[in-house]
């Protein structure tokens, strides 16, 4: 793994030592910035189930002010940091370890509002839907915020989910990527434009 673009372009990023995580790979990285990017001008990241913390760091590296990056595992937290110091973003960062809804009400509580979150809580878990909707009740999205919510092929998550509409829908293989937009208060209902791609895993 490494960072596609930006600042850090071309670093390597190490793994989680284990098989417990599931990185997202350079090609379907590449892809996802290329539809919410693909790059930025300033904003606060959330990378919620980090792991390597791969894609919160591809953020930063494109333009991302600053990441906030959670996950439970105490070897995905030595990895993230270690990726941190490895691409020079360290200072942009913040990393903790926690369950994800405790760490939504901790983040609450520092009044931490994201433009951009990426959500990829293991398969077995398709609870996506309720962190989303969590966030919107606690204040944490900023208008307009991008999700970007990785899961498995064979799962749906609904098109709509009050307060957000979906604007592209990805499959590579077995993992789907659905793109999401907060919409804090929608006027009238519209057409979003919505595109569904397949790629190919290989």
């Amino acid at each position: 793994m490494r960072v596609v673009s930006g600042s850090a372009k071309g670093r390597p990023l190490k793994s989680v030592p284990g098989s417990g995580t599931r990185p997202t790979t350079d090609k379907v990285k590449e892809a996802v910035f290329s539809m919410i990017g693909p790059y930025f001008e300033g904003g606060a990241v959330l990378d919620l189930f980090a792991g390597t913390g791969g894609l919160g760091i591809e953020a930063l590296s494109r333009g991302m002010e600053s990441a906030v990056f959670v996950d439970m595992d105490p070897k995905s937290i030595d990895t993230i940091r270690a990726n941190l110091k490895a691409t020079n973003l360290e200072t942009s960062a913040q990393v903790y370890r926690n369950e994800a809804g405790r760490a939504l009400s901790a983040l609450e509580k520092r009044g931490r509002v994201f433009d951009l979150v990426f959500l990829d809580p293991p398969y077995r878990l398709k609870h996506g839907d309720e962190l989303m909707l969590s966030m919107v009740e606690k204040g944490m999205l900023q208008e307009d915020a991008i999700i970007v919510l990785e899961h498995e092929s064979s799962y749906a998550y609904p098109e709509d989910i009050p307060g957000f509409y979906r604007l592209r829908q990805a499959v590579y293989g077995e993992t789907t990527i659905s793109i999401y937009q907060y919409e804090a208060n929608p006027s009238v209902e519209s057409e979003t434009g919505e595109e569904v791609e397949n790629e190919s895993a290989n």
